[in-house]
């Protein structure tokens, strides 16, 4: 299966369709759910104009965005030569880690919510060259509080484009006043329109609500664990084969697997900051991992391991799905 991906074509497009498709075959039995909250613009928007929907169409919309998510993520890391070679890994991977738990198999805020990172990544990538690099990151900080409007646990966006300056810039005092100026703005229109029109009461409904403590996790369950520990050895070997390759980059893009790295740390902590979205809001974190996981699938010379990561994969997808519809 793996080989079918490792070079860039139009029938890998066609290829990746019919990977979705296999791995989500569960929605033909138990169709797609809508899942919502109190967690920001995303939520709100997604109870009443999508959730009413018909499940075929929610079907659609969820197919919709996850290919069009794995394809350009896939399409951000080829274009800035993260790779030795054009390839379709990362979109399989996405697409493969996207039904690995039920939960992110619905469509939550956190999975619309991946598309504002990934244009944040976007952003991110152009920094190192940037001729207007004010400019960028205002705008990347526009973005981040704009998303956290709309999905409170993206508020670790904020402090991963910290670090992300930090790795991918030097210090500049001015370029960091520009950055949070971009941070703050979406929330100062938004408090200014809640003030002027006496709504100020409604204002923490519009801020990050922290619930600090252990997630509710199925810890002894067998297939639990299973599926995080394959997709810890996937991450794993991920590392091992991009720092075996990253000695023959250039500097820029060892600072963009970089900020790679920043943003899976600092999501790790998710599940424990946001206790009461945990699994959902965790979902984020399959972007980094993608982007790990396809190293492990493109570079080894014989397929035979990466086609065991697959496989692994693929009976916890099947467990986990069907066993829940």
């Amino acid at each position: 299966m793996v080989t079918l991906f490792i070079n860039t074509s139009f029938s890998s497009v066609f290829i990746l369709i019919v990977l979705a498709l296999l791995v989500h075959t569960h929605f033909f039995i138990a169709p797609a759910i809508v899942v919502t909250g109190e967690d920001g613009l995303i939520s709100f928007l997604l109870k009443q104009y999508i959730q009413p929907l018909p499940s075929v169409f929610l079907w659609l919309v969820y197919m919709g965005i996850l290919l069009l998510q794995a394809i350009r993520l896939n399409m951000v890391l080829n274009e800035n030569k993260m790779f030795h070679n054009g390839n379709f890994t990362t979109a399989m991977a996405y697409v493969v880690v996207s039904g690995l738990f039920p939960e992110w198999c619905s469509i939550t805020p956190a999975f619309i919510a991946n598309t504002f990172l990934i244009w944040i990544l976007i952003q991110l990538f152009k920094l190192y060259n940037s001729p207007a690099p004010k400019v960028l990151l205002f705008n990347t900080g526009l973005i981040a509080g704009f998303s956290v409007i709309c999905y409170h646990p993206t508020a670790i966006l904020i402090v991963v484009i910290l670090f992300a300056l930090i790795i991918v810039r030097p210090f500049r005092i001015a370029e960091w006043i520009v950055l949070l100026m971009g941070v703050i703005t979406p929330l100062y229109i938004l408090f200014s329109i809640l003030f002027l029109t006496d709504k100020w009461n409604l204002v923490t409904q519009f801020l990050p609500k922290l619930h600090l403590g252990l997630p509710k996790f199925q810890y002894k369950d067998f297939w639990v664990v299973f599926t995080i520990s394959t997709i810890f050895i996937s991450l794993l070997a991920g590392l091992v084969y991009y720092s075996n390759a990253s000695n023959r980059v250039i500097i820029q893009i060892r600072k963009n697997w970089s900020v790679l790295v920043v943003m899976l740390l600092l999501m790790l902590p998710i599940p424990f900051i946001f206790t009461n979205t945990a699994m959902y809001a965790v979902e984020m974190l399959i972007i980094p991992l993608s982007a790990f996981i396809a190293n492990a699938y493109l570079y080894p010379k014989k397929l035979l391991f990466p086609n065991l990561l697959f496989f692994l994969a693929v009976a916890a997808i099947i467990h986990n799905n069907w066993s829940m519809s």
